[in-house]
């Protein structure tokens, strides 16, 4: 009885290290199961990583890259936990999502956010947006996150109404309102 032919050692394992690095883009990159498979199908008409060949798989790659992921070299091993904790994912830096990030961090110390973390933020932006990372959102996106953190804001009791101010006199008011409103609360308590 003659042996099943091996695959060449070098080739399987550029082909598997390909593979590996496609699925840890996607993680990185926030990429939910019906999205990866989506992307895949599109760019090489496979549903399946295991299923493509190496220049498929570099074409994925490449689109990840193009999407945002960086591949890095893996760290040294006491590097490795440290990191281990540290969020993967780029924060989004537009002027928008800092604007986000800055009311979401403010509606937590009105205590009307439980989790202000960076994560806790992307959830709501998903659920608010329908896109999977905030900084995949388009302008007229981030500002529809504004408006619904600006109602959550006026809600809690947070003046967020500029009217009759100037452009610089707008930021200074807002901050007085929202340490008033923690001093009324925290007075109250």
């Amino acid at each position: 009885m003659m042996a099943a032919p091996r695959y060449r050692q070098d080739v399987g394992d550029s082909r598997a290290r390909a593979i590996a690095k496609v699925k840890i883009a996607a993680k990185q990159l926030g990429l939910d199961d019906a999205t990866y498979r989506a992307m895949l199908s599109r760019i090489t008409g496979q549903d399946s990583a295991a299923k493509c060949t190496e220049a498929q798989l570099g074409r994925v790659l490449d689109e990840m890259k193009a999407k945002g992921w960086k591949a890095s070299k893996p760290a040294a091993r006491s590097e490795r936990s440290a990191s281990s904790t540290r969020h993967a994912a780029k924060q989004a830096v537009s002027p928008l999502a800092l604007k986000a990030r800055a009311m979401w961090i403010s509606l937590h110390q009105l205590g009307e956010v439980r989790d202000p973390s960076e994560a806790a933020l992307e959830a709501f932006a998903r659920r608010q947006l329908g896109v999977d990372r905030l900084q995949w959102a388009v302008p007229s996106q981030g500002a529809a996150l504004i408006e619904a953190l600006k109602a959550m804001a006026e809600r809690a009791g947070w003046s967020q109404d500029t009217t009759g101010l100037a452009p610089d006199e707008r930021l200074p008011v807002l901050k007085a309102r929202l340490a008033e409103l923690i001093a009324q609360r925290e007075a109250g308590r």
